[in-house]
């Protein structure tokens, strides 16, 4: 499993918001292309987005849907590229008053994705996932106070 730890210069709030807009997506998730569409309810548990990933020519259509939300602090996901496989995607936020520690926790979200997991996949997750920490704070620190 990939695990990355950031803190964010914003309250706890501020993330959330940015967590429960399933457009910002396609900014902050690194090889997603794009968000199709988004089931009304998001970030329900049960609710879906609908995204586009990959690079250049070899992109796909799939969904990632909420497994656990624990409002503003707990959100549990279940990222889909098949036939590529599935990633199941921890996303832990810490109240630090003005300040928000993320933990995120990325492993497979399946028995085949399993079989091929091991630790250089874990390495190359951890890296896309600085990546993607800091992109979700940028969006976090552009969203404001006022969300």
């Amino acid at each position: 499993m990939a695990r990355n730890l950031a803190t964010f210069p914003v309250p706890i709030k501020q993330v959330f918001a940015v967590l429960c807009d399933p457009q910002t997506y396609a900014y902050w998730v690194v090889g997603s292309d794009s968000i199709r569409d988004a089931d009304a309810s998001w970030p329900a548990v049960g609710s879906k987005l609908h995204h586009r990933v990959g690079v250049g020519p070899f992109k796909l259509n799939d969904n990632t849907e909420v497994l656990e939300l624990s409002e503003p602090m707990h959100l549990v996901l279940q990222a889909r590229a098949r036939p590529l496989g599935t990633a199941r995607v921890v996303l832990d936020l810490i109240d630090l008053g003005n300040r928000t520690q993320v933990t995120m926790v990325e492993g497979p979200g399946d028995r085949f994705s399993r079989l091929l997991h091991n630790p250089i996949a874990d390495f190359l997750l951890r890296r896309r996932n600085d990546e993607a920490l800091r992109r979700l704070e940028k969006l976090a620190v552009e969203r404001g106070p006022q969300g």
